[in-house]
């Protein structure tokens, strides 16, 4: 049975191509990601071992403006350097800094823009750095950069910088170029190297230190040096050996890499699941054509076990092949992906290309086990065709009873699902996401199992438009369509799947985006937000520039405050009284937004409700800085999404603030005639063309927000392109099949009239109406989902109303067709060459 296995395989070469393409396509997507993550992850985690190579003992502190986390003063690390053992003992402090490019355009991604201190030792080298060409910087107006952010500003040694810390932009002079295994620069941002004192007066105060690192002498233990050092340091101070960080961050990298190898893996799951109906279909169909050949081998004394046998293995050697060549093209995927994270800026530390035995045994493992799983039902059907039945050429076709009991757990399987997601969408929140997703395996499990039921009915309608336009050709292919329902349905369930995914996201997709860009629009008034490109707070220089601005007519912060009241935590807004009803659309329901200007705050409707509080109402509260004091509302409204739920006047924000400096996360800004060129321009000039600074206008905004969704949308269908194209491999394999298996009837058709151009019509068309049916059930099930996964997340979205794309759910139909079409032209043109006396003498 082995060699019958074997040789069954090499003669039907041709016909088994598709199945090996899905199975290959599927291996290739898990290997890679696998070999990917797994060269990522060792990637990262030689860089984070050789970062701590020489580190002793790492102390780190919460250091910032506050007096709550002082930081490691120097009469600190002076008892640190006078312990035995300690060699060295060097602080560190950072903080955001921006580097202009000549365009005055920063140079990285702004989060990951760093600048921190040099720290040379006695023999003026910072063993952190590696200097290429000059050297540190050793006074206050010098700086040194990282070589990738010199050469994207094509600056040299001596070159004057702009560079931007948290307050105004400052000139500097390159001092020095230098190479480091940080990793900020790693990850497409830069780092700016400063003197320790510029550092510590840019970032924290004089004499103060954020982190410290110790080196060790000799052979003393770093763990013995970590006991000693630990008593010195402040109460917010906390140390670990470097060992034992460098461990940590090889723990964090692998976690982060995790989220990333589950996501990959899961859309490498869908493609595989796709496939199973491809290779399916394909031993279906190479059962039915050779069942004299099977029986032939049950007269000669063959049980049907080894006929079952026989065909698994065949399943068993196209899933090695396939394994095999998927492996090699997953190798390529790896190494495709790697590069392409350089070319989007993510520099990705050198190392070898690693393949675990995990990687290896789970490329084949999938590949040889997903193959014979999908064989295994054809197989069992060919091992119950009796042997006379068979030798009579008379097919099993399913009998009722067997059809009846398909679509009757089909319909109760679908049924229950669908009753999952309705509920899951009426529950909404988490559990109601969670309902909803077993609902929608459950209910494409039933879909697919009624499809063949499905697919009589709704071919049936497209019927008489088939025959009116494209006359006998048009209903044949029709008729061909649904001849065989179940083989039907198969092809045209692996489209549906992909189709239900993609049309699911893009309602979803589409819907959050339209809540969120309403949002946007009906909170805000004004015409420009100013933000850091880091993420990190606003100076209060900036604030005192624009104010002065040409063109500005209202001003307002959204400064972040903190207060208690009866023990509750509660944030606040700190604004501009008088200004911020200009820059943001709030509705007073009670009282007046004026009373701002009195020292009054203003609390919005639900905060005020639920804690049954009133306009005139007096709260006793406790402030940030530790004061007590008592707070009169003023007026209450209704909540603003960019707006905390208390409304604050700026300067009561200031008085109680815990930082020696402000901390504004944006400022909003309306200007006389709107948003234009000159007024941009004006911002901007103010501003002192601050590259560390983004100024948007309020299509930018709607862009901030709602950007995400259609990159997300766009990631997501890249990925499920996987899965499409193995459907429309699917595609491809039934119709070449059906022709091979049908060379008798095309070779009739031909000789009784039907022209070759008639009979690729025929195919053609035939191709198009089972890609058409299954991209019709995908949408509508799609739909479906979207609808009840938004369901699930309105309560969290103000404004949230379902959005139907229509235009993208008919380019998906149209491109349904196309698919048709594209894969009907080899399977086409096979039939349409056909010699008509050959084919009518083929059984």
């Amino acid at each position: 049975m082995f060699r019958t296995a074997l040789r069954n395989v090499l003669a039907h070469k041709a016909r088994l191509l598709m199945t090996v393409l899905a199975v290959m396509l599927g291996v290739a997507f898990v290997s890679g990601t696998l070999v990917f993550t797994d060269t990522l992850g060792n990637a990262f985690r030689n860089q984070s071992a050789k970062s701590y190579d020489n580190v002793a003992v790492s102390v780190e502190t919460y250091a910032g403006d506050d007096e709550k986390n002082p930081g490691i003063d120097e009469a600190t690390l002076e008892k640190i350097r006078g312990l035995d053992g300690v060699a060295s003992a060097t602080g560190r402090v950072s903080g955001f800094a921006g580097v202009a490019d000549p365009d005055g355009k920063l140079i990285g991604n702004g989060w990951s823009n760093t600048g921190a201190n040099f720290a040379p030792g006695k023999d003026g080298k910072d063993t952190q750095y590696v200097f290429t060409d000059g050297s540190g910087p050793a006074k206050d107006g010098a700086v040194a950069l990282d070589k990738d952010t010199a050469e994207k500003g094509k600056y040299r040694v001596g070159d004057p910088v702009r560079v931007a810390t948290n307050g105004p932009v400052k000139e500097y002079t390159l001092a020095g170029i230098f190479t480091t295994e940080d990793g900020a620069v790693n990850a497409g941002g830069s780092l700016v190297l400063f003197d320790t004192a510029t550092a510590q007066q840019l970032y924290l105060k004089p004499g103060v230190f954020k982190d410290a690192t110790v080196t060790a002498a000799g052979d003393v233990s770093d763990q013995k040096l970590l006991d000693e050092i630990t008593p010195l340091l402040p109460e917010d101070a906390t140390a670990q050996t470097g060992k034992a960080l460098a461990e940590q961050q090889a723990k964090d990298i692998e976690s982060g890499l995790n989220g990333l190898n589950t996501m990959l893996l899961a859309f490498a799951g869908i493609a595989l699941f796709v496939g199973i109906f491809l290779i399916a279909n394909t031993f279906t169909m190479l059962v039915a054509q050779r069942t004299r050949e099977l029986a032939l081998m049950r007269a000669i004394g063959a049980t049907r076990r080894q006929v079952k046998r026989s065909v698994l293995l065949e399943a068993a050697f196209v899933g090695a092949l396939a394994s095999v060549i998927g492996f090699a093209l997953g190798l390529g995927l790896a190494t495709g992906l790697r590069s392409a994270m350089g070319v989007m800026g993510g520099k990705i530390p050198a190392g070898p290309l690693v393949v675990s035995p995990t990687a290896v045994i789970s490329a084949f493992a999938v590949g040889i086990l997903i193959t014979v799983l999908a064989a295994w039902l054809p197989a069992r059907r060919a091992a119950k065709i009796a042997p006379v039945a068979a030798m009579s050429s008379v097919h099993a076709t399913a009998s009722v009873k067997s059809l009846v009991v398909r679509n009757s757990i089909g319909g109760v399987i679908a049924l229950l699902g669908s009753a999952g997601i309705v509920g899951g969408a009426a529950s909404g929140g988490t559990s109601g996401r969670q309902l909803v997703a077993a609902g929608a395996f459950f209910a494409l499990i039933g879909v697919i199992i009624l499809i063949p039921l499905l697919s009589r009915p709704v071919i049936a309608l497209v019927r008489p438009l088939l025959k009116k336009v494209f006359g006998v050709s048009g209903k044949l292919a029709s008729q061909n369509a649904v001849r065989n329902p179940r083989r039907t349905g198969a092809t045209a369930s692996a489209l549906a799947i992909g189709l239900t995914l993609v049309t699911g996201i893009s309602v979803l997709g589409v819907t959050l985006g339209q809540a969120i860009d309403k949002m946007t629009t009906d909170n805000i008034k004004a015409d420009y937000m100013v933000t850091m490109a880091s993420g990190d707070t606003l100076d209060e220089s900036a604030l005192t520039a624009l104010s002065k601005a040409d063109g500005v007519s209202a001003l307002s912060p959204q400064q972040a405050a903190w207060f208690e009241v009866d023990g509750e935590h509660h944030s606040a807004s700190g604004v501009t009284p008088g200004d911020v009803e200009k820059v943001f659309s709030l509705t007073t329901e009670s009282g007046s937004l004026a009373s701002l200007k009195d020292g009054q705050v203003a609390v919005g409707s639900k905060t005020a409700k639920s804690n049954g509080w009133k306009t005139g109402d007096t709260l006793p509260v406790k402030f940030d800085d530790e004061k007590k004091g008592e707070l009169t509302i003023g007026a209450t409204y209704e909540e603003n999404e960019f707006l905390s739920p208390f409304v604050i006047p700026k300067q009561l924000a200031d008085q109680h603030s815990a930082s020696t400096r402000p901390e504004i996360r944006e400022i909003w800004i309306k200007t006389d005639g709107g948003a234009s060129q000159a007024n941009e321009q004006s911002i901007v000039d103010a501003l002192g063309d601050n590259p560390a600074m983004s100024v948007m206008d309020r299509q930018d905004i709607r862009d901030m927000f709602g950007g995400f969704i259609n990159t997300a949308l766009n990631i997501m269908y890249g990925l499920l392109a996987m899965a499409l194209l193995i459907a429309v491999l699917g595609v491809v394999n039934t119709l070449a099949m059906s022709v091979f298996e049908r060379q008798q009837e095309i070779g009739m058709l031909r000789a009784i009239g039907l022209d070759r151009g008639r009979v690729k019509r025929m195919i053609r068309l035939e191709a198009v109406v089972i890609s058409v049916f299954g991209a019709v059930i995908g949408v509508g099930l799609g739909v479906f989902l979207g609808w009840a996964i938004g369901r699930t997340l309105s309560g969290d979205i103000p404004g949230y109303a379902l959005v139907v794309p229509w235009d993208r759910l008919g380019i998906f139909l149209l491109l349904a067709g196309l698919v048709g079409v594209l894969a009907s032209l080899w399977p086409a043109r096979s039939a349409a060459k056909l010699n008509m006396l050959t084919a009518i003498k083929t059984e």
